[in-house]
């Protein structure tokens, strides 16, 4: 979905860095505790159900997991970034898209078909809250992610969008904000993050995901409304003439996630 000038384009999904330090550590990158670490964040805490074997109620800790994938034969992880209309990496059944379509992510194992989405649980005072994520794991189709670009499909993609989200964001009068759209894409990047990917990945792959959130951010920026004073229907036409350049960012995002499994290195 397009997000106003107040979300954070460069806010990395829990599906995208469990994919990134999941493959690290099935690489032999980083050892299990530094990537269980990493993939939390500022979560409280990680967990995982629903494992082939389990019985029901089983909840295991991260790291434990990601070792009983490895040992079930899962040599590594892929990224999905659906939205509605877009099923982007998915492979199916209908059960697993319709919960990954509704958690907007999803991470697919490589090598078993397997798949993990996210259940988000928020908790305690506002101000105050914690949060919780239970990785619920599904049995896939053995097929491949749906349109997942390559790295050269994706960079070249990338670089006509940027093109095209400047010429919109100058005939959307979103250029003439001046200062106060910079001021969001600098704010953008000020909330970014520390390290891109995890260790293992290629410089390409780094560099197709920050263009990919530099797009981002500009269409959030468009989005939000910066610019000339607008209608609702001004609005509309505004989403559905930067709708395309959303889908060739997230395109973008998955192939970087996705390239250390699909991209010889």
């Amino acid at each position: 979905m397009l997000g106003s000038a107040a979300d954070n384009p460069y806010h990395e999904t829990r599906s995208g860095r469990l994919t990134a330090w999941g493959n690290a550590l099935l690489g032999g990158f980083a050892p299990p505790d530094d990537a269980a670490t990493a993939v939390a964040g500022t979560d409280d805490a990680h967990r995982v159900t629903g494992l082939p074997g389990d019985a029901p109620g089983d909840v295991h800790g991260l790291t434990w997991a990601l070792g009983r994938l490895r040992v079930q034969g899962v040599k590594g992880l892929r990224l999905a970034l659906p939205v509605a209309g877009h099923p982007l990496g998915l492979t199916g059944p209908t059960s697993f898209n319709s919960a990954a379509m509704g958690a907007g992510e999803a991470v697919l194992a490589v090598g078993v078909p397997l798949a993990l989405v996210p259940e988000v649980e928020r908790y305690g005072p506002e101000g105050d809250r914690g949060v919780r994520v239970l990785w619920q794991c599904h049995v896939v189709n053995d097929a491949l992610p749906a349109d997942v670009p390559s790295l050269d499909e994706a960079e070249r993609e990338l670089a006509d969008g940027l093109r095209e989200a400047t010429r919109l964001l100058v005939r959307l009068d979103v250029a003439g904000a001046g200062p106060e759209a910079l001021k969001a894409l600098e704010t953008y990047r000020r909330r970014g993050h520390s390290e891109v990917l995890a260790p293992g990945y290629g410089q390409r792959a780094v560099r197709v995901l920050e263009s990919a959130r530099q797009v981002s951010a500009l269409l959030g920026i468009a989005a939000g409304g910066h610019g000339a004073a607008v209608s609702a229907t001004e609005m509309a036409a505004r989403r559905e003439a930067l709708a395309p350049l959303e889908r060739t960012a997230r395109r973008a995002q998955v192939a970087a996630y996705n390239s250390f499994v699909d991209e010889p290195r």
